[in-house]
């Protein structure tokens, strides 16, 4: 345990954990502590949080509105990156915890913290996420997190430890789950999910209706990009927060963007994890539609391989780093034409492109059309397959004259 620690900023939710940390943190080790909530989109889930930290025992407590910069330094590069982890996940766990650690540390310094804290657990892919940032921006601090320190081993043992001390907290046996929420997404991980082979519980969902209740009647929506970047939907230009919380509307009530995937954790195990992503699903196939027709083929391949590497290290905490960042800049330069908008048709869960348009098309009817004209003289194709496949022929000769 670190020792002589006066003053500790908690990374605070108000959820389970972080609820019976603060009575833990000074049981333990007799100190001040400060509690640091970021709006990153949480909702309704900040409401009492202000008088919840007090009561049980912190010495003050900071609630910070993240979310336009959540978006714009946090989920626009990720989206303009193409980042999804393992084909599926679209990291909104994961670009939600640099941000918070990053305000975590500034205010821990304007406070005269001496150390700090996060109540992720041993076993998952956060305590990377926030200590790597920790790292990154204040190599000097203590850290503590109580989950590899105390002798609480699981969430029933954390309700019990509440109960003890008259703690509220939303959390029950009955009701297990391990939920993350911001402006992106709603993570939902632990009790019956633990099993990969049972179906979720429908009444877990808060963010999308059934594809089985959606409408009957397909909608159509067009989502128009700039350089990459989301500005406006159905023809109207909308700031950031705005944006996504109306394409959430939209795609929720569709039963658009339910995701469920078992995934790869850092530390080497695997977990099962549903995700509800509507207004982010809706916005990834409308970029990939811009950029398949404003980037040539070279730099659209490339991408998927910056992309791939993106999400991993975005996944792994890796955000404040200079690979990271340097991707950011190879993305933005080849996003430049990436212009235009995209028409889909949702419908029971689908996702179905309607049209795209863009005024940086490569796209060439007089190229692309069956019908054949002056533009491309195919007696040109005959030299261009000889000189492609003579290392197939050059072998299919050598081995007949082996024989």
């Amino acid at each position: 345990m670190t020792t002589n620690v006066k003053r500790v900023a908690l990374a605070y939710s108000g959820g389970l954990d972080t609820s019976i940390i603060i009575p833990w943190l000074k049981e333990h080790y007799h100190c001040e502590v400060v509690a640091i909530a970021g709006d990153v989109g949480q909702a309704e889930e900040l409401s009492g949080l202000k008088e919840k930290a007090i009561a049980t025992g912190a010495a003050e407590i900071h609630i910070e509105d993240l979310r336009q910069e959540f978006i714009t330094d946090y989920i626009w590069p990720s989206l303009r990156a193409g980042a999804v982890y393992e084909h599926k996940y679209l990291l909104g766990t994961s670009f939600a915890r640099p941000i918070i650690a990053k305000r975590q540390i500034e205010i821990a310094k304007e406070t005269g913290c001496d150390a700090l804290c996060h109540g992720c657990t041993g076993k998952g892919n956060d305590q990377v996420r926030f200590e790597l940032t920790y790292k990154a921006l204040a190599p000097e601090m203590a850290v503590i997190a109580p989950w590899r320190e105390w002798d609480i081993v699981s969430r029933e043992d954390a309700i019990d430890y509440a109960a003890e001390r008259r703690i509220p907290i939303t959390a029950s046996r009955e009701k297990i789950y391990s939920h993350d929420r911001n402006i992106w997404h709603l993570s939902h991980e632990g009790g019956i999910l633990e099993d990969p082979a049972n179906e979720p519980d429908e009444a877990m969902f808060e963010l999308s209706v059934s594809p089985e209740k959606a409408p009957d009647k397909a909608e159509y929506v067009e989502i128009g990009f700039e350089k990459g970047t989301p500005v406006m939907v159905n023809g109207e230009h909308l700031d950031p927060i705005p944006l996504i919380e109306r394409l959430n509307e939209i795609g929720g009530r569709h039963g658009c963007g339910r995701i469920d995937l078992v995934e790869n954790r850092l530390v080497g195990m695997k977990s099962r994890g549903v995700y509800e992503t509507p207004g982010g699903t809706l916005l990834l196939a409308a970029l990939r539609e811009i950029e398949s027709l404003c980037l040539d083929r070279e730099s659209a391949h490339y991408k998927e391989v910056v992309a791939h590497k993106y999400a991993e290290m975005v996944y792994f905490g890796q955000w404040f780093t200079p690979l990271r960042e340097s991707l950011d800049a190879f993305v933005n330069t080849l996003m430049a034409p990436v212009s235009g908008a995209c028409k889909l048709k949702l419908y029971k869960g689908n996702v179905i492109v309607a049209g795209r348009t863009s005024p940086n098309t490569l796209y060439r009817p007089d190229l692309a059309s069956f019908t054949m004209g002056a533009s491309y003289d195919q007696k040109d194709a005959a030299g261009f397959i000889n000189i492609f496949g003579l290392p197939l022929k050059v072998k299919a000769l050598t081995q007949r004259e082996s024989i």
